[in-house]
């Protein structure tokens, strides 16, 4: 099967082929076309000069012989404003040479102080005009009262004459302010105006169009063919007039302004085009006998590029995470391995950090991994800001980050770093919209007190990180000697647990609660225990967080359930028949979605009451999230479960879920109990804490009761129930039964288990 034709092949056998010439001609044209183009654009633009400047100088040539005929008539009234006398017949006779000498005015006339024409010159085709109101409307009345208050004369712009045709007619005031006496006109015709005023070139060559108040008021020329694409307008400095003149050239006038240039431009670049064109033809005659060479030449520099990006791509995806674009786990310990053999030789410190993210397990679960990817990428922008030539940030996986800082002098340096990484999320997360609130737990270990080789540097840093989890997180831990037995065992017992409810190691012990009422034994608090095959029964302090944190405690949560109902069940028809069993539940457990039909499952699989199951949480997972744990814990009291809280007083100290939340029983913490016959301060919370509950109308419950003192204090305040070993401490379910047969839980003295 043949390879396709590569990019640079086919652009070599496009330009051996003849349609190259052919295009190379046609360059040359288009070349020599827009040349042509741009020297007739720049003739354009000359005429365009040409024509500003023949617009300009026949305005100027305008307005200055104009300014000698307002002059005209302005010698005309001053010689009658101090000849008053002067008679009308000399007046003609004035009025005659001016109209000989300047041979533009149509007529001259004297116009009287009440806007009325008295004299005219010639009379003749002109005598309607005699006995005229030049005042014919109160914009020219304003004008001419105006000019004879000032002095100044006015203009009355282009007007349809009472002779016939268009023309225009200057007033000058005989006179001015109260002296005045009438005004002397001047009466122009256009098209005599034009001519005079105008050189022939000008007439022959050019159309003239004037503009009054931006509307057309006189064109000269009308009938001339013009060139379209040219025109040129300027204003016309009249005083009392807006007038503006355009100039619009003919074709003859637009043709006599054209260079040759342009045409001579294209025909040669016409011919050099056709030369080149030429000469290619014969160098690809040339190029075609080395055809063979330079194909294997490509093919050779292909192949050497395809190794080249191979190798970069390569190098690439070996050092580099995809998702967060930081270095990859592998490649940060070979550069940490490097790191530690410079600071061997250099006798340096090296700091390594091994970061996790809190919650980030869970957020991930609930928010779904796409949201966990956006965030993981977030981090990671935030972190490699702390990257420089002495410290290389990367990702190791799930929600763990690794720093590596060269160069320790001092351990002050590794803490300084520790607060920028702390820095990186001081500022909540913009994560889909929304902010997110994250914080980081880190574990450091330094070279070479906390290892030598790279492996044992970064396994005495996570055991470093998992201390400082179990100190609460959003904390760090430098690694010391010791920690890695303790992490051995950990991870030993954490294999074990994995096991533990497949091998049924779980037990319940139970502790009996008093009612200090009736003084009778109703309710006991179900309490795990794991019967370990090697280390035998261990409290849940030893593996809960275990389980917490790799979240089996959900499991285990459920087992309790079904353990506690399994109990009740066999109960019935013995002495424990009225026995209630109370079960702590986690946050955990409670986050979870099934919680409520698990527990139905439950009850109906083992034929249990409801209302003979209490469960059991801390204050400070009650308002952990509110409005999700009202759901579901009003969905368990429906059930016809009993609520408690537990450690009671030393939560968030908020009494509002006390009004919202189906509570039956709160639990005074034990560190109240402790003291309450000696402290008083721990009495009077004790008495405030059963006289609220009774008020809400919800029963207590005392834990850590030791002493018969602590006993009847209970009892003198209403508290409805005891639990502590002065009544009993956690028995099996067998001992509690024997203890309840024989009655001996009532006398104080604590229960002889074995334990």
């Amino acid at each position: 099967m043949a390879k396709p034709e590569t990019g640079t092949s086919l652009v070599v056998r496009w330009l051996m082929s003849p349609v190259f010439v052919l295009v190379i001609f046609l360059v040359f044209l288009a070349i020599a076309a827009g040349l042509r183009e741009g020297l007739i654009q720049q003739d354009n633009r000359q005429i365009e000069a040409n024509l500003r400047n023949e617009a300009r100088a026949l305005t100027d040539n305008l307005e200055r012989e104009f300014l000698v005929h307002v002059q005209a008539i302005g010698r005309m009234a001053y010689r009658l404003y101090t000849q008053p006398d002067t008679p009308e017949s000399q007046w003609r006779v004035d009025a005659r040479n001016y109209l000989e000498d300047f041979g533009v005015y149509q007529a001259i006339e004297w116009i009287d102080s009440n806007y009325i024409i008295r004299w005219l010159e010639p009379l003749a085709g002109n005598q309607d005009v005699v006995g005229y109101n030049v005042a014919f409307n109160d914009q020219r009345r304003e004008a001419l009262d105006k000019a004879a208050a000032t002095g100044d004369y006015d203009l009355s712009g282009i007007i349809d004459l009472r002779q016939g045709g268009k023309g225009m007619v200057i007033y000058y005031p005989v006179g001015a302010g109260d002296t005045n006496n009438g005004y002397m006109a001047g009466v122009f015709r256009m098209e005599v105006l034009a001519e005079q005023l105008l050189t022939s070139r000008v007439l022959e060559h050019f159309q003239i169009e004037i503009r009054d108040s931006g509307e057309p008021a006189y064109v000269l020329n009308s009938d001339t063919e013009i060139a379209r694409n040219f025109s040129f307008t300027v204003p016309v400095q009249f005083p009392t007039l807006d007038w503006t003149l355009t100039l619009r050239p003919n074709q003859s006038w637009v043709d006599s302004q054209r260079s040759s240039w342009p045409m001579l431009t294209f025909a040669s670049l016409v011919f050099m085009g056709l030369l080149t064109s030429l000469t290619t033809l014969l160098v690809q005659l040339i190029l075609k006998r080395n055809q063979a060479l330079l194909k294997t030449r490509r093919e050779l520099e292909r192949e050497i590029d395809q190794r080249v990006a191979m190798q970069v791509d390569l190098e690439r995806l070996e050092s580099t995470d995809t998702l967060t674009g930081l270095a990859n786990r592998r490649f940060f310990m070979e550069d940490l391995a490097h790191t530690l053999n410079i600071a061997d030789r250099q006798m340096r410190q090296v700091g390594l950090v091994m970061i996790d993210l809190d919650r980030f397990q869970m957020l991930n679960d609930s928010l779904g991994h796409q949201f966990g990817d956006e965030l993981l990428i977030k981090v990671s922008e935030r972190l490699n800001s702390l990257s420089n030539e002495r410290i290389l940030v990367a990702y190791s996986g799930g929600d763990e980050f690794m720093i590596c800082q060269q160069h320790v002098d001092d351990i002050d340096d590794v803490i300084h770093l520790l607060g920028q990484i702390k820095q990186c999320f001081a500022e909540p997360f913009e994560v889909q919209g929304d902010a997110h609130s994250v914080t980081a737990t880190m574990g450091v270990a330094v070279y070479p007190q906390s290892g030598l080789d790279a492996d044992t540097l970064l396994r005495n840093a996570d055991i470093a990180l998992y201390r400082a989890k179990e100190q609460g997180r959003n904390t760090y831990q430098f690694y010391t000697e010791g920690m890695q037995d303790r992490e051995v065992m950990r991870l030993e017992l954490d294999k074990d647990l994995s096991q533990a409810l497949a091998n049924d190691e779980f037990v319940l012990f139970y502790q009996p609660q008093l009612n200090l009422q009736t003084g009778e034994i109703n309710s006991v608090e179900a309490l795990i225990r794991w019967q370990h095959p090697r280390r035998g029964l261990l409290a849940p302090i030893e593996f809960i967080p275990l389980a917490e944190e790799s979240g089996r405690i959900t499991e285990i949560g459920r087992w309790v359930v079904l353990a506690a109902c399994r109990q009740l069940a066999n109960w019935r028809g013995t002495a424990c028949e009225q026995l209630r069993i109370a079960v702590n539940l986690s946050g955990r457990e409670l986050d979870d979605e099934s919680l409520v039909e698990h527990v139905r499952d439950a009850l109906l699989s083992e034929e249990v009451d409801p209302s003979m199951l209490e469960v059991e949480l801390t204050e400070e997972i009650f308002i952990q999230n509110i409005e999700h744990n009202l759901n579901q814990l009003s969905r368990l009291h429906q059930l016809g479960v009993h609520l408690a809280i537990d450690d009671f007083g030393v939560g968030y100290s908020s009494l509002g879920y006390l009004r919202d939340f189906p509570v039956d029983l709160l639990k005074i913490d034990r560190s109240f109990i402790t003291d309450v016959t000696e402290r008083h301060d721990d009495a009077v919370i004790t008495r405030a804490v059963i006289n609220l509950a009774h008020n809400l109308g919800i029963q207590v419950v005392a834990e850590g009761v030791e002493t018969e003192e602590q006993l009847n204090f209970l009892k003198t305040h209403r508290c409805n129930l005891a639990q502590g070993y002065l009544i009993s401490r956690p028995i099996p379910a067998e001992d509690l039964e024997t203890a309840l047969a024989e009655g001996i839980l009532f006398t104080g003295q604590t229960v002889k288990s074995g334990l």
